[in-house]
């Protein structure tokens, strides 16, 4: 079985976490195929390769001096080839670089960090190179040629069995370098293990996988290590990611799973990420729990609305008018509210309601501001009645006021709108009468 590895820039970050890739990939014979990331932080306050490469595309067009930024960069490379004691020479290839970086674009200037690093882990795994540029192939607008991508991925894997990719760019077919969106490097692995049609696609990264909570809201929440693909995307939209969220498209299509792996952790389960998530007679009701706070609802109610044809749609379009995008629709007979993020209408909200007043000649409009959205997303709630009946329980308990209430279509999440002021105790409520006690009735069972 193939398995196409993906390590993150937490994961190449230094010599010590190279030493540990390399006993990650020596440990498994099928995983041949590699891509890393930048060199990320070293530690709480250091910088990200990819953010100084950023900085120094900055430099270039403000016309400042970019040279000990440049050497900063250039340290961190040597600093790990020294360490591991590596032959790559890493001044002349960068000083190759460094002469000409003024000339050069944005795009293929931050490319580097992803270049310089795989060159070094390349020569540390003793595996061959091969520069993205050369088989990840873009179209002009931006996407994906996979068509082009897939045959000169399989050439080079023919050719050389294995080898070392860099993550984040790729070229068109002129020989323009194209960047993925942040974070893109998640993409590159996706596309690799599609390309080769492998078994798995191993994400590594500084965590045990997705985890069931917020760890900065509730203490040590437990490993989410099934999930699927619908699930994985509820739990990321409200924040809860450890995984470029469009990494995800190119796997699913084909039924790859996705392993999220733990690299200072590598014995620890992690998340598998698949289509379907194998059922079990003692499956957890709730997967997990996401939010996000500073949301707005604008409440609209109007007598007879659900009798006028094209109501909510003109609603919608003073929203699209100011660039607005919706979040969520809650529906009544003779009402509606619209929920958008705060921020993207801190400047035109009064504007907006005066559009909507015109537009609609409503009979209210109500506007609620510091709205948090909590996301309790389970793929098995549509098949236990009275969960939501047991969750607004819990919180009419705690004296949680319940201020909007949202489902699915797919029926696998509930979305909850609280006071901002609640949103912590909130989430640690459900947390603990739907996620950790379920794990301690199971572990009772066992």
């Amino acid at each position: 079985m193939i398995k196409v590895s993906k390590f993150g820039g937490s994961s190449v970050a230094e010599a010590s976490q190279f030493k540990k890739v390399k006993s990650i990939v020596k440990a498994d014979p099928d995983r041949r195929f590699i891509v890393v990331s930048a060199a990320g932080k070293r530690f709480s306050g250091d910088n990200k390769l990819t953010d100084l490469l950023l900085l120094v595309n900055a430099h270039i067009e403000y016309h400042v001096d970019c040279t000990s930024l440049l050497k900063t960069i250039e340290q961190r490379f040597v600093d790990i080839r020294d360490e591991l004691e590596l032959k790559y020479p890493i001044e002349e290839k960068f000083e190759e670089f460094s002469s000409v970086v003024s000339s050069l674009s944005p795009e293929y200037i931050v490319s580097r960090g992803e270049w310089f690093t795989g060159q070094l882990m390349a020569e540390y795994l003793g595996i061959p190179f091969v520069d993205a540029a050369d088989v990840i192939v873009f179209h002009h607008d931006g996407t994906v040629d996979m068509e082009r991508t897939a045959t000169r991925v399989k050439d080079a894997a023919a050719r050389l069995g294995g080898f070392l990719l860099p993550g984040f760019y790729g070229s068109t077919v002129d020989g323009t370098l194209k960047l993925f969106q942040r974070g893109g490097g998640d993409i590159t692995g996706a596309i690799l293990a599609r390309c080769l049609d492998a078994g798995v696609y191993e994400n590594w990264t500084d965590v045990s996988g997705f985890l069931a909570a917020d760890p900065r809201i509730v203490d040590n929440p437990r490993s989410i290590h099934r999930i699927t693909f619908d699930e994985m995307r509820e739990l990321s939209y409200m924040g809860a990611s450890v995984l470029q969220e469009e990494a995800i498209f190119p796997v699913r299509e084909v039924g790859i799973p996705i392993q999220i792996k733990n690299t200072n952790d590598p014995s620890a389960q992690g998340t598998v990420i698949r289509e379907t998530a194998t059922e079990h007679e003692r499956e957890h009701l709730i997967t997990g729990i996401a939010g996000k706070k500073d949301f707005m609802a604008i409440h609209v109610q109007k007598a007879h609305m659900s009798n006028s044809v094209g109501f909510v749609r003109r609603a919608l379009s003073v929203f699209e008018r100011y660039g607005v995008s919706v979040e969520h629709i809650p529906t009544g007979v003779d009402s509606f509210g619209i929920v958008v993020n705060g921020a993207d209408v801190k400047d035109t909200i009064y504007s907006i309601v005066n559009d909507l007043r015109q537009e609609l000649k409503p009979d209210s409009i109500n506007v609620i501001d510091s709205l948090a959205l909590i996301s309790v997303v389970g793929r098995n709630m549509s098949r236990r009645a009275g969960t939501s009946g047991r969750i607004f329980g819990v919180l009419g308990e705690a004296g949680i006021n319940i201020r909007m209430i949202t489902q699915s279509s797919q029926e696998i999440s509930i979305i909850l709108g609280v006071n901002n002021s609640d949103f912590a105790r909130a989430i640690k409520v459900i947390y603990d009468n739907f996620v950790e006690s379920e794990y301690v009735s199971l572990d009772e069972k066992n």
